[in-house]
C-alpha cells in the first residue's frame, strides 16, 4: 500500500483481514470443519446470504471466499445501485459464463433494501449458475429475502464480535506496522481498551474507527481514557450531524405513539425518514407497537400497521411513506393496552422457570390403540357436544392449573373481552352436556 493511500484509507479499511487466517472471531463458521472451511477445502462456492450485525464480519468474509476462489468479483451496495445496474452486470457474467465456464460472484451488501421483484431479478442467474450471490444483510432473511431466492442460498448467521475477539482486532491494528498503526508505537491501557469495546458493542468497524481517532489525539506513547473520551465524543458529533441517533430517533417515535401523541408522532416519523432510516425498519417497528401497546384494544391497529408495510413494500420511497404515516396516526390515535404483551410475558416466565409440564393424558390424541389403551383422551370432552360450546374440563398442566394471565384492560375493545372471559368462566362453572337424545359424531 502507498503511504498516500494508507494516509487517506480509513484504519478499519486497512486492517480488512484477506484470509481466514487473518480473520478473528465467528468461530461457529470459519473454524476446523466448519462451513465456510468446508467449502473452501472441496472447492465448492454457493450462493450466500451473511446476517448478522454491523462489524461483525459479513463483507470481509465475502471477500475472502471470492478472492479464496478467484473468481470474478463484483460488489454492490443496495441503498446506491439500481436494479439496472445489476442487470448489466448480470449479463456480463452470463457471458463470461459462457466463454469461461465461470461464474461471477455477485456481492449485495444491504440486499433487504432491495425489493421483492427486484430480488426476484437474480433468481434465473442464480439457478443457471451464472453468479454465486453473496448478499449481506443485518435484518432477518425470512422477512426481508424472497422464499425462492433464499431456498437457493445458504443463510449463516453472524454474532457480534466478543469483548475477547474485539481486544486481538484492536491490538493488531496497533501492532501492524504496514497496514496499522505500529509505525507510532503506541500501547494502550485496560481503561481505555474497554472503553472503546464497550461504545463498538461487537462491532468491529467502530472499534477501529474510534482507535484511529484516539491514536490521532495521543500526547505521548500511550492511548488513556482521556483521548478515547475526546474520540467517542467526536465520533457523537458527527453521528448527531448526520441525523442518525438511530436508537434516540426510534425511542421518542415509540414514546410519543404509546402517548397517544399524534403530532409528535409524526414529527419522529419524518425526523427518521429524513435522516436516511430504513422505512423497512420503521414500519416494523410500528408493526410491533401494534402488538405491544395496543394489543387487543383495537386489533385492527395490527393489521393497519402490516398494511402499510406491505404497500411501501409495493411502491418505495417517497410514495410510501405516505403510508406509514397513516399508520403513525392510526396506531397514536388508537386505544392503548399492553395487557396481551404482558400476559404472554407471564406465560413465558412460567415456562423458563421450571421443567415442562406434561400435557394431561386427555388432551393427548389416542392416533394408535396403544395410546389408547394407556389413557391418551380418556375422558376427553368435546366442546362442540356441550350448551355454547364449553366445557369444565381442565387444560392447565395439573400444576398450573387456575393460572391467570390474561387481564383485559378497560379501553376499546378489551371491555368486550372482559366480558366475554367472565361469560365463559360462568359457563364453565357447571357442566352442561347436550340433550341425551343428540348423538353427535363424537371427534377426538
Amino acid at each position: 500500500m502507498k503511504s498516500g493511500e494508507k494516509t487517506h484509507t480509513p484504519l478499519a479499511e486497512r486492517m480488512r483481514p484477506e484470509n481466514l487466517e487473518q480473520f478473528y472471531g465467528q468461530d461457529h463458521l470459519i473454524g476446523e470443519g466448519k462451513i465456510l472451511s468446508q467449502l473452501i477445502k472441496t472447492d465448492q462456492l454457493v450462493s450466500i446470504i451473511f446476517w448478522g450485525p454491523p462489524g461483525s464480519g459479513k463483507t470481509t468474509l465475502g471477500y475472502i471466499l471470492a478472492n479464496t476462489f478467484n473468481f470474478p468479483c463484483m460488489f454492490f451496495s443496495a441503498v446506491l445501485t439500481g436494479i439496472k445496474d445489476v442487470k448489466t452486470v448480470m449479463a456480463q457474467a452470463e457471458s463470461h459464463k459462457d466463454l469461461y465456464g465461470q461464474p461471477t460472484v455477485l456481492f449485495i451488501d444491504e440486499i433487504h433494501r432491495f425489493n421483492k421483484a427486484q430480488q426476484a431479478a437474480f433468481l434465473p442467474y442464480v439457478e443457471r449458475g451464472d453468479i454465486i450471490l453473496f448478499g449481506s444483510t443485518t435484518e432477518n432473511p425470512s422477512f426481508e429475502v424472497i422464499a425462492p431466492l433464499l431456498s437457493r442460498t445458504r443463510v449463516l448467521l453472524l454474532n457480534p464480535l466478543t469483548e475477547e475477539t474485539l481486544t486481538k482486532i484492536l491490538q493488531e491494528a496497533l501492532s501492524d506496522k504496514e497496514r496499522g498503526l505500529g509505525a507510532m508505537n503506541l500501547k494502550i491501557g485496560k481503561q481505555a481498551s474497554k472503553m472503546i469495546i464497550d461504545y463498538a458493542n461487537g462491532d468491529a468497524r467502530r472499534a477501529l474507527n474510534t482507535l484511529e481517532i484516539s491514536a490521532s489525539l495521543a500526547q505521548k506513547d500511550r492511548i488513556t481514557a482521556i483521548e478515547v473520551k475526546e474520540a467517542l465524543q467526536k465520533r457523537i458529533l458527527l453521528y448527531d450531524k448526520k441525523g442518525e441517533e438511530h436508537f434516540n430517533l426510534i425511542s421518542a417515535l415509540h414514546k410519543s405513539l404509546r402517548n397517544s401523541d399524534v403530532d409528535a408522532s409524526l414529527y419522529w416519523l419524518a425526523r427518521m425518514l429524513a435522516a436516511g432510516e430504513d422505512p423497512l425498519y420503521i414500519v416494523r417497528r410500528l408493526v410491533r407497537f401494534a402488538s405491544e401497546d395496543i394489543g387487543l384494544a383495537d386489533p385492527q391497529a395490527l393489521s393497519i400497521a402490516l398494511n402499510a408495510k406491505e404497500a411501501y413494500d409495493f411502491i418505495g420511497s417517497p410514495e410510501g411513506e405516505l403510508a406509514l404515516a397513516e399508520a403513525a396516526i392510526y396506531l397514536a390515535s388508537a386505544p392503548k393496552s399492553n395487557r396481551a404483551y404482558t400476559a404472554f410475558g407471564k406465560a413465558k416466565k412460567d415456562v423458563e422457570s421450571s421443567p415442562f409440564e406434561p400435557v394431561p393424558l386427555h388432551l393427548r390424541n389416542p392416533v394408535t390403540s396403544l395410546m389408547k389403551e394407556v389413557g391418551y383422551g380418556k375422558e376427553y370432552k368435546y366442546a362442540h357436544d356441550y350448551d355454547y360450546s364449553t366445557t369444565d374440563m381442565e387444560t392447565f398442566p395439573k400444576r398450573l392449573k387456575g393460572r391467570k394471565y390474561y387481564e383485559p384492560g378497560n379501553l376499546g375493545l378489551e371491555k368486550e373481552i372482559q366480558k366475554r372471559i367472565d361469560w365463559w368462566d360462568q359457563l364453565k362453572s357447571t357442566d352442561r352436556r347436550k340433550k341425551p337424545d343428540y348423538k353427535p359424531d363424537r371427534k377426538k
